[in-house]
């Protein structure tokens, strides 16, 4: 029997109910960042009755059982004053890059959240636990106000200098505050610019179809 192409749906499509059938489609890009995002207001509202006792699976500096926590620290905070603070520039800032495409999206996290994890496995101060997210967000942050200039783009220049203007103010949290993880600030600041560079470098690989 006769069938017609245009009537087969393929399996897991929005019109047959797939994860993401409900949301408009100018917000899927920012999925990920979503998803992120809801994690960490989970993991902190677990840890409440825990009262903070994930908070140890964040970076411990130099030692070898801290390590694991560079991809942990992230989701972990000090309360919810600390998760407010990261929140809404966790969100915008990501949403930007993830704008560009969930593979880079992935590989400036990656960067991002390597760099400044070792960084503060490397740096951070003794006897301490590192956590936040706030690595990402910087690094988020210099490598939206970076890749413009090395990929010599100018919509993203352009992009850049709004960024700055919103948030450019981050950047004072570069200056050492005591009971502030400076080394990972530093770090994901280090390796948002670091990424921007690997990513978009002249003769770099593409890694999405770029706006």
């Amino acid at each position: 029997m006769a069938t017609d192409p245009s009537s087969i749906t393929p399996a897991g499509s929005a019109a047959e109910g797939g994860p993401l059938a409900e949301v408009p489609t100018w917000l899927r890009p920012v999925a990920p960042v979503v998803v992120m995002l809801a994690i960490m207001w989970v993991v902190e509202v677990i840890d409440i009755p825990l009262r903070g006792r994930l908070d140890r699976f964040g970076v411990h500096p130099r030692e070898l059982a801290g390590l694991p926590g560079i991809v942990f620290a992230p989701f972990l905070h000090a309360g919810f004053g600390h998760l407010i603070a990261n929140t809404l520039p966790f969100l915008v800032l990501g949403a930007v890059v993830a704008y560009a495409g969930l593979r880079q999206f992935i590989l400036v996290t990656a960067i991002v959240m390597a760099g400044s994890g070792l960084g503060m496995w490397l740096f951070g101060t003794s006897n301490s636990v590192q956590i936040g997210a706030s690595g990402l967000v910087f690094g988020y942050l210099t490598y939206l106000l970076t890749r413009g200039f090395i990929a010599q783009k100018l919509s993203w220049i352009l992009g850049a200098l709004v960024i700055g203007l919103f948030y450019g103010s981050l950047l004072w949290g570069l200056i050492p505050r005591h009971g502030v993880s400076f080394s990972g600030h530093l770090f994901g600041a280090i390796s948002g610019v670091a990424a921007a560079w690997i990513l978009h470098r002249s003769g770099a690989d593409p890694v999405d179809d770029l706006p």
